[in-house]
């Protein structure tokens, strides 16, 4: 009932603020994927490799083997045509084995291959999109600042209005002052 409260929570991995930051790790997670990817493909065509000489070498045995059992039939070695004769079945089910895998091999393979192909084109996709998102916030950035600029010069011009306006009105004080003095001295 309580053990649930008293475990350490697992942290959620923090998103970036950045836009392209949360770009660049999806891409980052996407590469990995698809290199992991990748080398399960070539691991795969290797296997495959190794077990088409594997047919090969199964086939040859089994032509052997008969070739053999030939021999000792001709001579009448009924012994050695019985060791023979399991000799066979067992490189037989070697050989479908070996087959199975080699298909499975070769379908999962194809398999990975297209996957991995597709996440290229899906990093590709991300890859121009975080240029011009990249370039988009550049131009976003560049544009914001100049209207920062211009916002700054108006304030500026605000402030050059404001301080044309007190002059005016200690200009409009001192001449009020200056009719008042005149009056005054009449």
């Amino acid at each position: 009932m309580f053990f649930g409260l008293l475990r350490k929570r697992k942290k959620e991995p923090s998103r970036p603020a950045d836009p392209l930051a949360a770009l660049d790790q999806l891409i980052e997670n996407l590469d990995r994927q698809a290199a992991q990817v990748r080398k399960s493909a070539a691991t795969l065509l290797a296997l495959k490799g190794d077990l088409s000489r594997g047919v090969e070498r199964y086939t040859k045995r089994l032509e052997e083997l008969a070739s053999r059992r030939g021999t000792a039939e001709e001579k009448g070695d009924a012994r050695a045509a019985a060791v023979l004769k399991k000799d066979r079945e067992h490189a037989e089910a070697l050989l479908a084995t070996t087959r199975e895998s080699l298909a499975r091999a070769d379908t999962d393979a194809k398999l990975l291959l297209e996957a991995a192909g597709e996440l290229g084109d899906r990093l590709e996709e991300l890859r121009r999109e975080r240029e011009s998102a990249s370039a988009r916030l550049t131009v976003g950035g560049i544009v914001t600042d100049a209207m920062r600029e211009r916002v700054a010069r108006f304030e500026q011009a605000l402030v050059v209005d404001a301080a044309r306006d007190e002059v005016e009105r200690a200009h409009a004080l001192a001449d009020i002052y200056r009719e008042e003095l005149r009056e005054q001295e009449k």
